[in-house]
């Protein structure tokens, strides 16, 4: 009788178990949303130095791309680290 006691109790724990993470399960809304803004978060440091870059070079004179590849790589950099950390901290 006491293992179908305890039978009975550990199917109800993972019963329980089941219906809960079904709860929780993100919706398709919230995966595309979460895909959304690691998209941006990698893509806006990038165009944001290759602009800060070519404003730069626009103010030396003679035809120069230093500051523009410079600063496309420095927002490679940080896109990967904020994706990195926004996944880390999920």
């Amino acid at each position: 009788m006491n293992h179908r006691r305890r039978l009975k109790q550990q199917i109800d724990n993972q019963v329980k178990r089941i219906k809960k993470a079904d709860r929780e399960r993100p919706t398709l809304f919230a995966q595309t949303v979460y895909i959304g803004t690691l998209g941006l978060v990698m893509v806006l440091p990038i165009i944001g130095g290759a602009y800060l870059g070519h404003w730069l070079d626009s103010m030396m004179p003679g035809y120069s791309m230093r500051w523009t590849l410079s600063l496309l790589f420095a927002g490679v950099v940080v896109g990967v680290f904020n994706v990195y950390f926004l996944i880390q901290n999920k």
